[in-house]
């Protein structure tokens, strides 16, 4: 687009950018993006007229020639266009996370270590597809040192497109497991994909935080330089699990480190983070400190006490692969009355009864005292035996009635069927 040099030294001025029209200050740029059910190109030209944008970027033609707005073909690629600018204006080092589980709880982990010595700039809750990577780019300051940039995809060729905006110096991994096969297409496609990171890292001479336990993983980073953590005693940053019950606390190179992350899954997500801070040269003590005071929040593996229940909030997401670790974790640490509620796993395409059925089967396989089931899959797929709803509000309806007491609960389901609803009943 013309005046793109004019655009950014606006935006260097305001250093704000939002595509909300509830959230724009004076100074701001305001990207009129269009969705299914909205056009934010219908407020472009009020903002502009009231000066409440630093400026407007727009791409309706039914829009007038305003001094405030610059028009484009296209206001989401103007975005990345700024972004990527941005990112390569001031040189910041990049790490890039992807995966199919774990990329948040690494993302904050790692935000967390590397900030006891650096100034940091992260990815804002999983803010990590085309319009949250631009975004989180836009918050670079001069003065960050090292930005950390959480991507998400669930079509091929999503994380290419992201690293050709972000330009990651770093990269991780973190598994790769069967998620959104609606849009992978299979579990290849899966790989394939978070494969585009580790492409982009190899073809530009970038580094590879590696998980050696993963052997997917390891030949997928062949031929870029890394280094590599786990539980193995031949990786460069090795410990070894010492408690999952009820909160996962590791041994490494003669520290206890004693989180508060629920389930032995956790622990390639602390060893990412352990790893990224040796590397960049933290203290050790500043690492554990770092680690040891993390909090998760927004319903991922979170432990919660009830009048009533002791409750494993898992709900933010799920697929088959986070699924079947957190039933086993929770078989392993649970007491005698337990429970599982589990909604359905979202966007696997085909494979949604086959899925579904394998986590019946697993559930059967291990012999919990009472399961439940939310959604239309495992409504559809799972015997009269269960309890089964339809939606949550059908469940909370019934537990109004019913209430259950003195249990241990998990509770595991996309974030889709809004499972967190369930908790004011238990």
């Amino acid at each position: 687009m013309k005046d793109f040099e004019k655009l950014y030294e606006i935006y260097r001025k305001s250093n704000t950018v939002t595509t909300d029209s509830r959230k724009i200050t004076k100074d701001c740029i305001f990207v009129a993006l269009k969705g299914e059910h909205f056009d934010g190109n219908d407020f472009a030209l009020s903002v502009a007229d009231e000066g409440i944008a630093g400026c407007v970027i727009a791409d309706s033609k039914k829009l007038p020639e305003h001094e405030r707005i610059f028009h484009t073909e296209d206001s989401l690629k103007t975005l990345q266009q700024l972004a990527e600018h941005h990112r390569k204006v001031l040189g910041t080092k990049v790490l890039s996370i992807t995966g199919t589980n774990g990329k948040t709880t690494t993302k904050e982990l790692i935000t967390a270590v590397l900030s006891m010595k650096y100034k940091v700039t992260s990815t804002q809750g999983n803010f990590n597809n085309h319009l949250g990577v631009p975004l989180t780019l836009l918050n670079i300051r001069p003065y960050t040192e090292i930005a950390v940039v959480e991507m998400g995809a669930n079509h091929p060729l999503e994380i290419e497109r992201l690293c050709e905006i972000a330009h990651p110096d770093y990269g991780i991994i973190t598994n790769i497991g069967k998620a959104h096969l609606e849009g992978f297409g299979s579990f290849q496609g899966v790989i394939n994909t978070k494969n585009e990171l580790y492409r982009y890292l190899r073809d530009n001479k970038g580094f590879v935080f590696l998980n050696k336990d993963n052997n997917i993983l390891v030949d997928l980073a062949q031929g870029i330089s890394q280094i590599t953590y786990g539980s193995d005693d031949k990786a460069d940053i090795h410990a070894k699990i010492s408690t999952a019950s009820p909160c996962l606390s590791i041994n490494w190179n003669n520290h206890s480190i004693q989180t508060n992350l629920v389930g032995e899954y956790n622990f390639e997500n602390v060893m990412a983070a352990v790893a990224t801070g040796k590397y960049f040269n933290v203290e050790e003590n500043d690492i554990i400190h770092a680690i040891e005071s993390y909090i998760p929040t927004n319903n991922r593996s979170q432990i919660i006490k009830t009048e009533h229940n002791n409750i494993i909030m898992d709900a933010y997401n799920a697929n088959p692969s986070s699924m079947e670790k957190s039933i086993r974790n929770f078989r392993n640490i649970c007491g005698e009355n337990n429970c599982l509620i589990l909604g359905d796993m979202l966007e696997l395409g085909k494979e949604t009864d086959n899925e579904h059925n394998k986590i019946i089967f697993l559930t059967e396989e291990l012999h919990f005292k009472r399961v439940i089931f939310v959604g239309n899959a495992f409504k559809r797929t799972a015997s009269a035996k269960y309890e089964t709803f339809a939606n949550v509000e059908d469940l909370c309806h019934y537990l109004e009635n019913n209430k259950i007491k003195d249990f241990d609960i998990l509770i595991k389901g996309s974030r889709g069927i809004q499972l967190e609803k369930v908790l004011n009943q238990l």
